[in-house]
């Protein structure tokens, strides 16, 4: 049975993997000037600039849940983090969704917002892979029932990621299909074997 010690190993194991990321991709942030590097928060904060970098538009309790850290930590160091403009975030719904600083544009923010939610990154993976598809073919790709479909497609549109004009089409195609395929491993099952259909699939009007 696990004690305190597995727990706490587990945890700076796990801080250490992100922390490393953060330090190696770009636009993370690596340790804030001032910042002892072996210090426990240094870490923190590192772990999170490099969680963020490899799943952007993650929401408070994914950083948290992910990087096994207390609620009153993970506020703390996401708090330090924006006040030194390492970090950005954005209101969606329910959530507050962070973001490595200077990354992405507001469509862009959105678009990985969206690409986090189950239902909507199906259909959104559905119609990149069949921009012809209906209601009806997006439903049953998707395992939900078409009144679900619509609903969603609503808030796509509302978002500015969905033209329902002429059917459903994705705004921005080639934006959305990037982000899926730089992110694949982050999001679902759906989005990875889009991911590998890439290249056939990058035939969209500029």
């Amino acid at each position: 049975m696990s004690g305190p010690r597995d727990v706490d190993e587990s945890k700076r194991a796990t801080l250490r993997r992100f922390a490393a990321l953060g330090a190696a991709a770009p636009f993370a942030g690596g340790v804030a000037a001032g910042e002892e590097a072996e210090s426990d928060d240094s870490e923190a904060r590192s772990a999170i600039s490099g969680y963020l970098a490899t799943t952007p538009g993650a929401h408070f309790s994914k950083v948290r849940d992910d990087l096994q850290l207390g609620t009153g930590e993970t506020q703390h160091h996401l708090r330090e983090l924006l006040d030194a403009g390492r970090i950005e975030s954005r209101r969606d719904g329910d959530y507050r969704r962070y973001f490595p600083a200077d990354r992405f544009s507001e469509f862009e923010q959105v678009a990985l917002g969206y690409l986090r939610r189950e239902t909507p990154r199906g259909m959104l993976v559905e119609l990149l892979r069949d921009p012809a598809a209906t209601g009806g073919d997006i439903a049953d790709a998707v395992g939900v029932s078409r009144p679900t479909v619509s609903k969603y497609a609503g808030e796509l549109e509302s978002a500015g990621l969905l033209s329902r004009e002429d059917g459903y089409a994705v705004r921005e195609p080639e934006t959305v299909l990037t982000l899926i395929v730089r992110y694949a491993d982050s999001f679902g099952e759906d989005a990875e074997a889009l991911a590998g259909e890439a290249d056939e699939l990058i035939r969209f009007d500029p």
